[in-house]
């Protein structure tokens, strides 16, 4: 079967100029480092949630990020996850221990309100609204109580932040992959699109998960699924810039900076 024409509207990156060429080698590069980064970042912040390895991220671990846990507090499941790294491990200790026998307001002063000003207070001092307050022992207490993951209002504003980010990463990325020469014309369109679709999925999934825990897999599945579209397009995109040849229907074409085939 006869490959289709190209569209009147395509240029491969063989035709555009060197410095938009270079433009879009620059971006991959900065884009690339930057979900590198948030990999780590979502690694280190829910790896290890549920009691398990640091160094492992499993289902239960996402389910606890979302839908807490009904055996232990809000501040253990933060001292177990994102703020792990913190306090160093007499003090994270001595704040658990302190939980366990039953978070005493007469042990307080003596034995966590010096850690709490030394480590916590910082960011935790009432002045930011989306994060709890821990000055003194009636707020500390608070955190205290049985962990139900992250409030709706608090899901809610992560959401339009990674509803917007995430659509502007792989909008440049789609336009920039855009410009490549792959075959069947139905799977690039595929590859384009998925991400878009994944970012919806798991973000409405975030919701769904504190009411029914399996649902962690579609958050588990809509992250693989953006990390896999955004490495195939990165990838693809670099190499056609400058390690490929151009494809014979592009230089039969004419145009641009690269010479045609002998």
């Amino acid at each position: 079967m006869a490959e289709p024409p190209l569209h009147r509207m395509f240029h491969h990156y063989s035709e555009m100029p060197y410095s938009l060429r270079t433009l879009y080698t620059v971006t991959l590069l900065v884009l690339g480092l930057g979900y590198l980064f948030a990999l780590v970042y979502i690694f280190d912040n829910y790896a290890g949630r549920a009691g398990g390895s640091p160094f492992m991220l499993t289902y239960q671990d996402i389910v606890q990020g979302y839908s807490g846990s009904p055996q232990g507090s809000r501040v253990e499941s933060a001292l177990n996850g994102p703020m792990r790294a913190m306090l160093p491990p007499d003090e994270h200790d001595a704040i658990l221990n302190w939980v366990h026998a039953g978070a005493k307001a007469d042990t307080f002063e003596t034995t966590i309100k010096p850690v709490v000003e030394k480590r916590c207070l910082i960011c935790h001092n009432g002045a930011d609204p989306h994060l709890p307050n821990l000055t003194g022992y009636d707020n500390f207490s608070k955190v205290t109580t049985v962990d139900t993951g992250p409030s709706i209002v608090t899901l809610v504003r992560v959401s339009h932040i990674h509803l917007f980010g995430i659509t502007f990463i792989f909008f440049i990325m789609g336009s920039m992959f855009s410009h490549a020469y792959v075959r069947p014309i139905w799977f690039k369109c595929a590859v384009i699109a998925l991400p878009f679709l994944a970012n919806i999925s798991d973000v409405s999934s975030w919701y769904f998960t504190k009411l029914f825990h399996p649902f962690a897999l579609v958050v588990i599945g809509g992250g693989a699924v953006m990390a896999a579209s955004f490495a195939f397009m990165w990838v693809v995109t670099m190499y056609q810039l400058w390690f490929s040849r151009p494809p014979r229907m592009v230089l039969d074409r004419g145009g641009g900076d690269l010479p045609g085939l002998d």
